[in-house]
C-alpha cells in the first residue's frame, strides 16, 4: 500500500534535560513515515512509559539536529504495510515494544518490523495493551528463555525465585509469569502498598530490598532459592543475591552497572549469571526476530483467557510534551507501582 507522505505530532527532544525542564520534552512536527518492506505503519491509540525513555533522556551534553523521539511500548490501528508484509492488514489493532534502533513510537504514526508485533488482545483497551510489551517480553525472555526456568508446574514443583523490585513494570508480570508456571514466588517490597500489589500479583511472600536477603528467606522457612530476577540496582544487591542463591542456581539481571562486580562470587557456588536486554533481537535484526511476534502472541491469549492481567495502573492524555514530562516525573520518582500510559484520546 502507498502511504503518502506528510507531517504528523511528535513528542521529541533536542537538548538532553531534567525532566523539569519545559525543553526537555517538546511538541514537534516531523514527517509522517513510510513502511519499508516489513514495515507496519501504525496510528497510535497509546503508549507507555519505561525505564529506558528515562535513561534514554537522562542529562547529557549532545545536542540532536533532528528531534529524538522515544516511547517503546505501543498500541493502535494499523493504517498501511510494506510490500512483504505477510502477518497484517490495515485495520488490525496491535501492540508491541518496537526497536531502540528507531524512532520511537511517541508520535501520531510509527513503523514497526512485523516480526515484534502482534495482535492486541481483544479483551483489552488500547491502554490496557499498551502497558505490556516491552514488560511482558523482558520478563518472559528473562525468565523463560535466559533463566531456562520451564513452563509447566511439574517440572517446578519444589523449586523458588526472588524477584527483585517486584512492584514496578517487569516486576508486576514476572510475579504473575512465575506463579503460573508453579514456582515459589518471593518478591521485594518497600512500602506496604508495594507488598500487597507484589501479593495480589503472584507472590507468596514478600521481603524488604533494603535489607539482606537471606536472614529474611529464613525467617519464611526458605534457606536459599533456585533463581533471581533481578529488577533493580544489580550492584547494590550483589554480594545479597549471593548469599541467597542456591548451588548451582541462575540469576539474570536487566540492570546494567557502571560498578565492577566481583564475579568470582559466583564461582564457589557455580551460579549462573546472565543479563537479558528485550531489544537485543530487534537492535541486531537476530534470525529468531520474529520470537517477539510469538511471545506477545502467546501472552495476548493469556491475557484474553484470563490468566494474567494488565498492569496498568494510571492513565495521562493527550500524548502531548506537557503529558509526556509528567509520565516521566512519575517513573522517576522511584515510587511508580506497575505502567503510566499515556492515551491520544481519540
Amino acid at each position: 500500500m502507498i502511504v503518502l507522505r506528510g507531517k504528523m505530532k511528535a513528542v521529541g527532544l533536542y537538548k538532553y534535560l531534567p525532566i523539569d525542564n519545559p525543553e526537555s520534552l517538546l511538541d514537534v512536527e516531523i514527517d509522517k513515515p513510510t513502511p519499508g518492506k516489513r514495515d507496519l505503519l501504525v496510528k497510535v491509540k497509546a503508549i507507555s512509559v519505561n525505564p529506558v525513555d528515562t535513561k534514554v533522556r537522562s542529562p547529557k551534553n549532545a545536542i540532536e539536529k533532528e528531534p529524538k523521539i522515544l516511547g517503546w511500548d505501543v498500541s493502535g490501528i494499523v493504517e498501511a504495510t510494506g510490500s512483504g508484509v505477510s502477518m497484517f492488514k490495515a485495520g488490525d489493532e496491535v501492540y508491541y515494544a518496537g526497536s531502540i534502533g528507531r524512532p520511537g513510537g511517541n508520535s501520531e504514526y510509527h513503523l514497526v518490523d512485523e516480526r515484534i508485533a502482534a495482535h492486541k488482545p481483544k479483551t483489552f483497551s488500547f491502554e490496557e495493551a499498551a502497558a505490556m510489551p516491552l514488560t511482558s517480553l523482558t520478563a518472559w525472555e528473562g525468565l523463560f528463555e535466559r533463566l531456562g526456568i520451564a513452563m509447566k508446574k511439574d517440572k517446578n514443583k519444589g523449586r523458588s525465585i526472588l524477584i527483585i523490585g517486584a512492584a514496578g513494570g517487569v516486576g508486576s508480570i514476572a510475579l504473575q509469569l512465575a506463579s503460573w508456571a508453579g514456582l515459589t514466588v518471593v518478591g521485594t517490597a518497600s512500602r506496604a502498598e508495594t507488598e500487597v500489589w507484589a501479593k495480589t500479583h503472584g507472590a507468596d511472600y514478600t521481603i524488604s530490598h533494603y535489607e539482606d536477603f537471606l536472614p529474611q528467606l529464613k525467617k519464611i522457612g526458605m534457606s536459599e532459592v533456585d533463581y533471581i530476577f533481578c529488577l533493580n540496582s544489580t550492584n547494590q544487591h550483589w554480594e545479597s543475591m549471593m548469599e541467597a542463591i542456591a548451588p548451582q542456581g541462575k540469576i539474570c539481571s536487566i540492570v546494567e552497572t557502571k560498578t565492577p562486580l566481583n564475579i568470582s562470587l559466583l564461582q564457589q557456588k557455580s551460579v549462573t549469571f546472565v543479563m537479558e536486554f528485550m531489544f537485543t533481537r530487534s537492535l541486531f535484526e537476530t534470525e529468531d526476530m520474529k520470537r517477539q511476534h510469538e511471545i506477545l502472541t502467546d501472552m495476548a491469549n493469556m491475557f484474553d483467557e484470563g490468566i494474567l492481567k494488565t498492569t496498568l495502573t494510571k492513565t495521562l492524555q493527550p500524548i502531548d510534551a506537557e503529558t509526556m514530562r509528567e509520565a516521566h516525573s512519575k517513573l522517576e520518582s522511584g515510587k511508580t507501582i506497575g505502567k503510566v500510559v499515556v492515551s491520544s484520546n481519540e
